[in-house]
């Protein structure tokens, strides 16, 4: 089905109830927030809102189709996180180990006592590294995580948080990889995206290069922050640039913060199991405890690279003051470089994302999202 906001076309369905936050979609389209986008939304695990409008291209000749996929920079954390839930709640990782007893080769220049809640909530020291490196360094496995093994942390892990905007991928995923015997890309296949029917990806197959639409660059890019700082050497290395979305390399690689590929749908039915109790589209995928353990607060704090108040729960940031997505106290979110995002509510048993091609300043989703999430309360009250 079709709909027609402020002489924009939205492609897909809605419930009715729904529509005022529909209408605030396609406004950001009429407006020129957005090119081209989609939205999804579940409650209490059914699907109220699936759409996408818009074009691929600033010349607006070429439509957002249902299946268009695209890098959504940092909600991919979100992915990642699930696949360490999954593998904690099958036995295979422990939050509150040392990472070493996982990955022997890390628990050395003081890292021994690194806990693997530690690499899930930006407190492990290593929010990036010693040297510059290559985009084709970025994206060898290898040579990423042999890096961060050998290095010293920035500060004490554990005592504070400082986002790690590209390392924690590899840290998490390399930890998936020695429990499972798989790369997260492949485990996220196998064990989560294949029996929830999400069309995402860590590791784009070559098969599915012609749906993937480029981003389109913010003119500002990364935050500055003041060289030698700890925020100054975070993005300065690994220091992506947003046009190099648009290679193979990079869409062939997997780089679990930052590069996973899909739409707000699939991130939306990833992300329904844990907004309702573990289970969810007919698939148990994890126990209600563990579903429950992302909001126990982990860690708080004024993060020392983003320079903003955030809590942690376990990987996902917590919705409190004065970073407050939700009116509800059991709620996560995180968001992406350019504006994607994802929010899960486990009171009102909902499941949000936005997902985009104009990217705006900012890390960690910006305006968009926000007024989409509001009106979302708004037509639940």
């Amino acid at each position: 089905m079709s709909a027609e906001f402020e002489g924009v076309t939205v492609e897909g369905s809605f419930d009715e109830k729904f529509s005022s936050t529909v209408h605030q979609f396609a406004s950001h389209i009429a407006r020129g927030l957005d090119i081209g986008a989609s939205l999804a939304l579940t409650v209490n695990g059914e699907i109220v809102i699936d759409v996408w409008g818009g074009s691929l291209d600033e010349a607006g000749e070429k439509p957002w189709q249902q299946d268009t996929i695209i890098n959504v920079y940092s909600s991919t954390k979100t992915v990642s996180f699930l696949c360490a839930l999954v593998a904690a709640d099958r036995g295979l990782i422990d939050f509150d180990a040392p990472v070493a007893d996982y990955w022997p080769e890390f628990g050395i220049n003081g890292k021994e006592d690194v806990l693997v809640w530690h690499i899930m909530n930006h407190a492990a020291g290593l929010s990036g590294l010693d040297r510059a490196v290559s985009l084709p360094e970025m994206c060898d496995w290898k040579l990423m995580t042999t890096m961060l093994a050998n290095q010293t942390p920035w500060w004490e892990p554990g005592s504070a948080n400082g986002y790690h905007a590209m390392t924690q991928g590899f840290l998490i995923g390399e930890v998936i990889r020695r429990v499972t015997g798989q790369s997260i890309g492949a485990f996220l296949r196998e064990e989560i995206a294949g029996p929830l029917d999400a069309d995402f990806y860590i590791g784009v197959p070559d098969a599915e290069f012609p749906r993937i639409a480029n981003l389109i660059p913010a003119p500002d890019g990364l935050p500055e922050a003041e060289p030698g700082t700890i925020a100054g050497r975070t993005f300065a290395s690994p220091a992506p640039k947003a046009e190099d979305s648009w290679t193979d390399v990079w869409r062939r690689a997997e780089i679990p913060a930052a590069n996973g590929h899909g739409n707000a749908r699939s991130l939306v039915r990833l992300q329904t199991p844990l907004a309702c109790g573990g289970k969810a589209f007919g698939v148990d995928l994890l126990s209600e405890k563990t579903a429950r353990s992302v909001m126990q607060e982990r860690i708080s704090g004024m993060d020392l690279v983003l320079g903003a108040p955030l809590t942690f729960g376990l990987g996902f940031g917590l919705s409190r003051d004065p970073i407050r997505l939700s009116p509800n106290n059991n709620a996560c979110y995180w968001g992406g470089w350019g504006g994607s995002s994802v929010l899960i509510d486990q009171d009102a048993g909902l499941a949000m994302s936005f997902v985009m091609n104009k990217m705006q300043p900012g890390t960690l989703g910006d305006a968009r999202s926000m007024n989409l999430s509001r009106q979302v309360y708004r037509d639940l009250a």
